[in-house]
């Protein structure tokens, strides 16, 4: 693309104007100014005809994923080729998406005589998803600068702006520092479910542990002995739904709540040596990783999240429910994040849960609003607005301590927590759960 620089507008209105004006005032003397208007015209045609090779030679190149965390910033290095005949001096910025901000916004650069020159930016995603940095928009002055060439080299790289995990990890360091293997100040709950061995009865065995074939063989009663499970299979079923695109606490929706929690639990899982996966839905299953373990394994799971998205759809339970039962075949921790409180969705998880629970031990938490707590809870009320506030807070509130009080009676307990503190939340029960063996 050609560019008229403001020199060459310069030299239109003090050279080619007043010579084509001149002609017109000054018949005798036309040719003499025609010539130096087309002289001018010429030249600056010239200028530009010289001008492409040296931006046509340039080529560049640059890494063809760069992963960053959202919100932080990441060097972006392009590798630029020039030839012998290069411009002095270029232009470069980055074709980017409005979610990535470079900084700075355009280089000036003086190309030295080397063959090739790195070119630095700082790119900082303001959300997470994959962007693609598709072009190089070069720009170069003709000899005599007249004209700017500009150029576009295609570069197809791509960002890959990852969930932010740095302030939930220093939040919960204590959990991710203490792991179940050596010694323990506090006993495991329960005998464990895994099957180990029979041996002979001793007094005070319970009578369900009496393994009645083997007795009825032997002609005297025997036990089975029961081992503690290490490795467990944990799962987040995490909801993207409409339900997760609701902004409780400004400025983020759920959905990114959501997803820091569920990469929080899934470090902690490997530090205490289970097996974690990942199931996603909306009014489908959207995708599931199975349970596993790994630095590779937590990498896909974190590059399953970054391009997820919350959609306008309603959340079907049924199908997620149907969906696990058939797929996952041993018992496992389901712990759900999901918002319920829309009563239709609520009514619909109900249903749900009832085909899981039997097999499953599945835990719920539940992302409520700052204000959603007990009228009279705190003094700050002081006008009509904040009755108001304070009665909306406190019937939301109380449906969903009704719908903690059905998921127990239904052995799936529920808790409910602001989103900034829902990470936490989640890795308590997780740790509580397997703290008492109920897996």
């Amino acid at each position: 693309m050609l560019v008229p620089s403001p020199r060459l507008l310069a030299m239109a209105g003090l050279v080619v104007l007043p010579a084509l004006a001149m002609a017109g005032l000054v018949p005798e003397a036309a040719h003499a100014w025609t010539a130096l208007a087309l002289a001018a015209v010429f030249a600056s045609a010239i200028d530009a005809l010289l001008g492409w090779p040296r931006i046509a030679a340039l080529d560049a190149s640059a890494p063809p994923v760069l992963r960053v965390a959202k919100n932080r910033a990441a060097h972006f290095r392009v590798r630029l080729l020039h030839p012998a005949r290069r411009p002095p001096v270029l232009r470069m910025a980055l074709a980017l998406p409005d979610s990535i901000h470079a900084e700075p916004a355009e280089h000036v650069l003086a190309l030295p005589d080397a063959p090739a020159s790195l070119v630095d930016w700082n790119l900082t995603p303001s959300a997470r998803g994959r962007f693609p940095v598709p072009f190089l928009h070069l720009e170069a002055s003709s000899p005599a600068g007249l004209w700017a060439w500009r150029r576009s080299i295609p570069l197809r790289s791509e960002v890959r702006a990852q969930p932010a995990l740095g302030a939930a990890l220093r939040a919960n360091a204590a959990f991710l520092s203490k792991a179940l293997s050596g010694q323990r100040l506090v006993r495991n709950i329960g005998k464990g479910r895994e099957f180990e061995k029979l041996r002979d009865y001793v007094a005070g065995d319970p009578v369900d542990d009496i393994h009645w074939r083997a007795t009825a063989k032997r002609g005297h009663p025997v036990t089975k002995v029961f081992q503690v499970e290490r490795t467990q299979e944990v799962y987040v079923v995490l909801d993207h739904s409409r339900l997760s695109g609701r902004v409780l606490a400004p400025p983020e929706p759920l959905l990114e709540h959501f997803i820091e929690a569920a990469l929080l639990l899934g470090a902690v899982a490997e530090r205490h040596g289970d097996l974690f996966g990942l199931a996603t839905f909306d009014s489908r299953v959207t995708g599931i990783v199975r349970a596993d373990n790994g630095h590779a394994h937590f990498n896909a799971c974190r590059e399953r999240l970054v391009t997820l998205q919350h959609r306008a759809v309603t959340p079907d339970f049924d199908e997620l429910a149907s969906f696990l039962r058939t797929r996952l075949r041993r018992r496992a921790l389901l712990l759900f994040l999901v918002n319920l409180d829309d009563p239709v969705a609520s009514e619909s998880f109900l249903r749900a849960i009832e085909v899981l629970r039997r097999q499953h031990l599945c835990v719920v938490v539940q992302p409520h609003a700052p204000d959603v707590e007990p009228l009279f809870s705190h003094g700050r009320v002081h006008n009509l607005d904040d009755i108001q506030r304070a009665m909306a807070g406190h019937l939301q509130w109380h449906g969903l301590r009704q719908l903690a009080s059905v998921l127990h009676a239904r052995g799936v307990p529920m808790a409910s927590a602001p989103p900034e503190s829902l990470a936490s939340v989640l890795v308590t029960r997780y740790l509580d759960a397997k703290r008492r063996q109920s897996i």
